[in-house]
């Protein structure tokens, strides 16, 4: 077998006529929408809150509130481990991209990609590896190894052809805070990001990125109720344009006003000493149908499809290659 991984990068428009591809995860945040008796009501609702939050952030030469139009393209990465074998492409992530279109000079600007993240090996990570590592220990814990073949390989994906072919600059993945960590706000205040928070320790996720080569830095943009957590390489408020990180603030808090509106959908914001809480009360909902509890046992199935259909078959490979780099 040649041992030469590549990688094969597909689009499709999230928009209110988007169908989920065959081979994509239904966990996905944006494909979770997309599904049921109310998928177009979903997508077109959750395509105007981006949009009204983007024109709302871009509050100068904008008296209207509405110069700017938010598309986004869901970007599909197949893995191929064999150069040699046609059919042996694996689902290796889905992540986003925005596009935002200036009405008023007809400019169309590209967003960041990055943004919502979606893996299936991570979903085999969390699902199959933890609770079998955990199975009769009375303190939980996680490998030595734990995420590392994961974090190579989007590490791996980033430095290859095909992730230069198609985006200009590193990724930017943004999702919520912890709810098992306490944030403190500090003096620091970024005019597109907003305040920034910190903790002094790492979540599990936040370790888990730290494999796949991102830092993360934590912060409240104006008029928002909660920190998001950001992951990236390189300089957050120095790489990118104001455009380029509000129409990531404006996707991403979109997202998480639907799958945890407790905490990004609150009636009062997160004060000083923060803690985001999945039991919190006092919020408000939005009109979009989603149901978390079925995504989280998907998540688990997939788990275990991702064990059968990648970890199994290509153990042997994935252990000689990934040995050959660096931690």
């Amino acid at each position: 077998m040649n041992n030469d991984f590549s990688f094969n990068i597909k689009r499709i428009a999230f928009d209110e006529n988007y169908r989920p591809a065959e081979g994509t995860r239904i966990t996905t945040n944006f494909a979770n929408l997309a599904r049921g008796e109310h998928r177009k009501e979903n997508l077109l609702n959750t395509l105007r809150m981006i949009g009204n939050r983007f024109n709302d952030l871009v509050h100068w030469d904008n008296p209207n509130a509405d110069r700017y139009r938010v598309e986004l393209d869901i970007v599909s990465v197949e893995m191929h481990i064999d150069a040699s074998e046609a059919d042996d492409a694996f689902p290796l992530i889905e992540i986003l991209q925005p596009s935002v279109i200036d009405t008023r000079s007809g400019a169309r600007i590209a967003g960041i990609p990055g943004n919502n993240f979606s893996s299936y090996v991570r979903d085999y990570d969390f699902n199959v590896v933890l609770p079998e590592y955990n199975q009769d220990k009375a303190t939980f814990g996680a490998p030595d190894d734990f995420g590392d073949l994961h974090g190579k390989l989007f590490r791996h994906f980033l430095k290859s052809a095909a992730y230069a072919a198609q985006f200009s600059k590193s990724p930017v993945i943004c999702i919520s805070v912890s709810s098992s960590k306490i944030y403190h706000r500090t003096e620091n205040q970024h005019p597109i990001l907003g305040v920034e928070y910190r903790q002094s320790e790492f979540s599990s996720t936040d370790q888990y990125f730290e494999k796949m080569g991102l830092q993360a830095r934590y912060f409240m943009p104006p008029n928002s109720v909660a920190p998001l957590a950001f992951y990236f390489q390189g300089d957050l408020l120095g790489d990118y344009t104001s455009l380029e990180l509000i129409a990531t603030i404006a996707t991403m808090e979109a997202f998480q006003k639907i799958y945890r509106p407790e905490i990004y959908n609150a009636n009062s914001a997160a004060g000083a000493i923060y803690q985001p809480s999945l039991t919190h009360q006092d919020y408000s909902t939005t009109r979009i149908v989603y149901d978390r509890e079925e995504r989280s046992q998907l998540a688990i199935k997939q788990g275990r499809f991702t064990e059968h259909h990648f970890i199994k078959p290509y153990r042997s490979v994935l252990d000689q290659w990934a040995a050959g780099r660096p931690r």
